[in-house]
């Protein structure tokens, strides 16, 4: 590890640390974003319909890739509190598992999630031509599963040290490869929709190999150690026991936007291809605030692991101010250029409807943007922390206790059509952030994750 990072992220001012760690996550989050939404702007060139099939099947994908996000916060929360409790040697250890779990896992995950599909898809009300497009587009999605783990380990070793240029670097180069394939695979080979999905895999093959190949260097503090490899039980109880709430949180927000898209696809494809485009677009304005939030992990951590619970609080207060004028400023360009936005994003014209839907559901989103940057700090503490199941609670009941049985009563006893639905999104992010207040204020987030690890 970087002393200097170290010594910045324990000592120095929490501003410039904040700055410093998240201006490269932000534009990291923002690249990842950038597959999804250049894929969108592609396919959506094809027609509307092709457009909402990959919207459709998101929630599926997203599912699958839940559980490495769990090992991928576990490894940062665990990681940056071991550093910063200067257990070195052991941090080493915990490396090694992670990605060798990681693998394994993927692959399992490939294998269940191609078989799957179709029937997944038949669940969630998809039908004809509608059905196959979003199979065709699933299934070759799937293939880039293990390429996604391994670099969730590679974000989350380099984050753990203060190192947020390098994985910055590495999706910069993806991205543009993925930019370069998307129009090649789709329109010039001929591929339609399942292009689109095979530039993706190829892209993210690339970023997974330079990113392996930059963990393995020598000046990488935490190198892993595969020789003579052997599967140590009481690291990867921690490991679970950390990530598994994230993972569960992560994958019942999959699944509630399963039944989501479910529900909103019975107001017809216009609805869910706006649906779709929207929540893409939102996604890349909030980036910098959930760079924010995703710094805040790795400062909270080693603080933590210092026994630095002052600074740490002070920080968490800091990044919500940051984070919250990010979501005011996202929140006016929305607002006063929803109708550029959208028209620049939505390249088929083929059903106006389309973009007419996405412009109303712009406006409703953008008065809680604000939220979603406070939604973001906060998961970042109780991540670092390592207390997720605090953020698991947020995660789930945003979705299930709040948006989903409004959603439900707007369709059911109201005549509000698709705006039940936009109301529903905006009102959930005020409701789960009153609760990730009290938690903060109530419940004990500074409890170290690493109290219980076994040393080595």
């Amino acid at each position: 590890m970087k002393q200097n990072k170290s010594e910045l992220i324990q000592n120095g001012d929490v501003y410039k640390v904040l700055l410093t760690l998240s201006i490269p996550i932000m534009i990291n989050s923002i690249i990842q974003s950038l597959y999804n939404l250049v894929d969108g702007v592609w396919v959506s060139r094809i027609s509307s319909v092709h457009f909402a099939a990959v919207s459709f099947v998101s929630p599926i994908n997203f599912l699958f890739i839940a559980l490495g996000m769990g090992l991928s916060v576990s490894g940062t929360s665990l990681l940056s509190q071991l550093l910063g409790a200067d257990r070195f040697r052991e941090a080493k250890e915990y490396t090694s598992q992670l990605m060798v779990s990681s693998v394994l896992l993927s692959i399992v995950f490939v294998i269940i999630g191609y078989a799957a599909s179709p029937y997944i898809i038949k669940l969630m009300g998809g039908e004809g031509d509608f059905a196959e497009l979003a199979n065709i587009y699933l299934r070759v999605s799937f293939m880039d599963l293990p390429f996604m783990f391994l670099y969730f380990n590679v974000n989350s070793i380099m984050n753990a040290q203060g190192n947020t240029v390098t994985p910055t670097v590495l999706s910069g180069i993806s991205a543009l490869i993925n930019v370069v394939l998307d129009p090649i695979f789709i329109f010039t080979l001929d591929m339609g929709i399942a292009g689109a999905a095979w530039a993706t895999v190829l892209s993210r093959f690339i970023l997974a190999l330079t990113g392996i190949r930059a963990v393995f260097k020598d000046d990488n503090y935490l190198k892993p150690d595969l020789r003579k490899f052997k599967f140590n039980k009481n690291i990867l109880r921690e490991i679970i026991r950390v990530g598994l709430p994230v993972s569960v949180g992560q994958a019942g927000s999959s699944i509630g936007f399963m039944f989501l898209n479910g529900f909103i696809v019975s107001y017809g494809t216009v609805t869910i291809a706006a649906f779709g485009m929207v929540n893409r677009i939102t996604n890349l304005v909030m980036q910098p605030a959930m760079g924010v939030g995703a710094a805040l992990t790795a400062v909270v951590g080693q603080n933590l692991g210092a026994n630095r619970t002052d600074r740490a609080t002070e920080s968490f207060k800091e990044a919500s101010k940051l984070a919250v004028y990010i979501g005011v400023i996202g929140a006016v360009l929305m607002f006063i250029f929803n109708e550029q936005i959208v028209k620049f994003f939505i390249q088929s014209k083929d059903d106006a409807e389309v973009i007419v839907q996405s412009m109303t559901y712009m406006k409703y989103i953008s008065f809680s943007m604000p939220l979603l940057g406070l939604f973001s700090v906060l998961q970042g503490i109780f991540q670092g922390s390592g207390n997720t199941g605090y953020s698991m609670s947020m995660e789930i009941g945003r979705l299930w206790v709040v948006r989903l049985p409004m959603i439900l009563l707007f369709k059911n006893f109201s005549d509000f059509g698709p705006s039940g639905i936009w109301f529903s999104m905006s009102f959930s992010n005020l409701i789960v952030c009153l609760y990730g207040l009290w938690m903060f204020k109530i419940h004990g987030w500074n409890r170290k994750a690493i109290n219980s690890a076994v040393r080595q």
